[in-house]
C-alpha cells in the first residue's frame, strides 16, 4: 500500500475524502522513517513500516502530516481507535493542531505560501478523516475551536480552505445529529411482554402465521442485525440483548404449541430459517437460533424430536461447534468475508460475524498483550491487531441491506411476547410430561409458584458473553467503534 496522497500526484489539489470503509481496514503500513524520541532506539522492530512499538509523543508525531507526508489511512484509523487509552481525544486534537502550527511555523506574520499549499491539503485530509471517522470527538466547543484556529492560518495562502472547512463542519453536524437522533435497532422498539405460563391460543400469535418462508424470515433478521446502533440502545448491551431475545423467541414459538406434530413443524422452520441465514452469512443469528434449540426445555422435548429431520441441524451444529475455538465458524467466517470482498452484488457483501464471539476474542486480546511495554512505550503491535478486528467489523456494519423490509414481520421479531425461563420449563413440561425425580419436583415448584409474569427474558447460561467486556477500555473501544464509527 502506498502513502495515501504523497506530494506530487495531486499538488496542491484538494485530495480526495475517503470514505469509512476505506479508512477502516488496517492494512500494510509505510511510514517513513523518524528521528527516534527520547528513550528510543533507532531501528527497532518494524510491523510493515510501522513502529511495533513507540512512545506515545513519537505516535502522535506520525499522525501529524507535513507538505512531503501524510500518514496511512490504516494508521489513522489505528491510533485515533486506541490513543483513547492514553489521552483525551481533545487533548490529542490540541497537540495535533499545535504540532501543525509548530512546524510549518503558521504563527509567523509572514507564511511561506509554496509551502502551506502543500501542506494545506493534507492538512484538511486529515481533519476530514477525523471527523468523519469519529465525529464525537468533535462533541465539545473548544475542538471546533481547535479546527477553526489552525484551518484560520492557513487560509490566507488560499481561500479555498476557508471553504472546504465550511464544508467539513457542515458535514461534522449532521453527522453528530444523526448520531443523536440515530435509527431504531434491536433494543429500540417496543419493551417486550414475558409469558410466565402458556397463555390460550386465542390470545397469542404464533410467528408461522406471521412469516412461513425461512427465507423471508432469514432475510427480515438480517434487517435486525445490520442497523446501526445510535446512543440511546447502549450499543453493546442491545447487541447481546438482540442476541438472548433471539434465543427466547425460537425457543418460546417450539415450546408454545400443545401438539408436537406442529413443535416438529416449527423445529424443522428454524432449521431452515438457520440454514439461509448462514448462506446469507447472517452468523449472529444463527448462533441464536441454534442456540434457542439446544436450551434445556427444547432440548428436553425427545417425543418432538423424534418427528424431526435432524440432518441439517446437525450440520449446522457442527458448524457453529466451540470445539477448537469455534474453528468451523471461523473458517466459514473467512469464507464469508473473502466473498464480501469480491462481490459482485450487495447481497454478497453480507458479513454478520458472532458478535458474542468477537467480544470475547477482543476481550483476551486486550488481556494478553500489556497496553504498555516495560519501556513505557504504546504496544502498537497490539492496536494494530486491535484495529483489523474492529476495522472489520465496521466495515461488514456498513454493508445496506439488500433486502425489502417487511414491517409486519420485523415488528413482532422485536415484540412478539417471550417466555421467561421458567416459563419455558413449564411449557416443556405441559407439552411432555416430566420423566425422573428432578424434573417432578421443579415442576412441582414452578407450578406453585404465585407470580405470574417475569420481566425477565435472559438466561445466564447466554448472557455470559457480555461480562467478557465489563472492563472500561475494551467498553470504551467497542462503543467508539460500534457507535461513532458505524455513520
Amino acid at each position: 500500500m502506498g502513502r495515501a496522497q504523497a506530494s506530487g500526484a495531486r499538488g496542491a489539489g484538494m485530495p480526495r475524502t475517503l470514505s469509512t470503509s476505506d479508512m477502516v481496514t488496517p492494512g500494510g503500513l509505510s511510514l517513513p522513517p523518524t528521528e527516534p524520541a527520547d528513550g528510543e532506539q533507532a531501528g527497532q522492530p518494524l510491523l510493515d513500516g510501522a513502529p511495533s512499538s513507540a512512545s506515545l509523543d513519537t505516535l502522535i508525531q506520525h499522525l501529524v502530516p507535513t507538505a512531503d507526508y501524510y500518514p496511512e489511512k490504516a494508521y489513522i484509523f489505528t491510533f485515533l481507535l486506541s490513543s483513547r487509552l492514553f489521552i483525551e481525544p481533545r487533548e490529542l486534537l490540541a497537540r495535533v493542531c499545535h504540532l501543525c502550527i509548530e512546524q510549518q511555523q503558521l504563527d509567523k506574520p509572514e507564511l511561506d505560501k509554496a509551502q502551506v499549499r502543500k501542506f494545506g491539503p493534507k492538512l484538511l485530509q486529515l481533519l476530514a478523516e477525523w471527523t468523519e471517522t469519529f465525529p464525537r470527538d468533535f462533541q465539545e466547543a473548544s475542538a471546533i475551536g481547535h479546527l477553526e484556529d489552525v484551518v484560520g492560518r492557513i487560509a490566507p495562502c488560499d481561500e479555498a480552505y476557508r471553504k472546504r472547512m465550511h464544508q467539513l463542519l457542515q458535514a461534522l453536524h449532521q453527522r453528530l445529529a444523526l448520531l443523536g437522533q440515530g435509527p431504531e435497532g434491536p433494543g429500540g422498539a417496543d419493551k417486550p411482554v414475558s409469558y410466565r405460563t402458556k397463555p390460550q391460543a386465542s390470545i397469542h400469535r404464533e410467528l408461522l402465521g406471521v412469516c412461513s418462508d425461512p427465507y423471508t424470515l432469514a432475510q427480515q433478521l438480517t434487517h435486525v442485525e445490520l442497523p446501526c446502533f445510535s446512543d440511546k440502545t447502549n450499543n453493546l448491551e442491545a447487541y447481546v440483548k438482540w442476541f438472548n431475545r433471539l434465543c427466547y423467541l425460537v425457543a418460546t414459538e417450539i415450546c408454545m404449541p400443545a401438539k408436537k406434530k406442529q413443535r416438529a413443524q416449527v423445529i424443522e422452520f428454524f432449521i431452515d430459517v438457520a440454514r439461509e441465514c448462514f448462506n446469507i452469512g447472517n452468523f449472529n443469528s444463527l448462533m441464536a437460533i441454534i442456540s434457542g434449540m439446544n436450551m434445556s426445555p427444547v432440548s428436553r422435548l425427545k417425543k418432538t424430536w423424534a418427528k424431526v429431520k435432524t440432518a441439517k441441524f446437525f450440520i449446522l451444529e457442527h458448524q457453529m461447534d466451540p470445539t477448537g475455538n469455534f474453528c468451523n465458524y471461523r473458517t466459514a467466517l473467512r469464507g464469508a468475508a473473502h466473498r464480501s470482498l469480491t462481490a459482485h452484488s450487495s447481497r454478497e457483501k453480507i458479513v454478520i460475524p458472532f458478535f458474542s464471539l468477537l467480544i470475547k476474542d477482543i476481550y483476551f486480546l486486550n488481556e494478553g498483550c500489556a497496553n504498555r511495554l516495560p519501556n513505557g512505550h504504546v504496544n502498537f503491535e497490539k492496536f494494530l491487531e486491535l484495529a483489523k478486528q474492529v476495522g472489520e467489523f465496521v466495515t461488514w456494519k456498513q454493508a445496506d441491506c439488500p433486502f425489502e423490509q417487511n414491517p409486519s414481520i420485523t415488528h413482532y421479531l422485536h415484540t412478539a411476547p417471550i417466555f421467561s425461563e421458567d416459563g419455558l420449563y413449564l411449557a416443556s413440561y405441559e407439552s411432555e410430561s416430566p420423566e425422573n425425580q428432578t424434573e417432578k419436583e421443579r415442576w412441582k415448584s414452578l407450578s406453585t409458584c404465585s407470580q405470574m409474569w417475569s420481566s425477565s427474558a435472559c438466561g445466564n447460561e447466554i448472557y455470559f458473553a457480555f461480562c467478557f467486556c465489563t472492563q472500561q477500555n475494551v467498553r470504551s473501544i467497542l462503543h467508539t467503534a460500534t457507535a461513532s464509527l458505524i455513520y
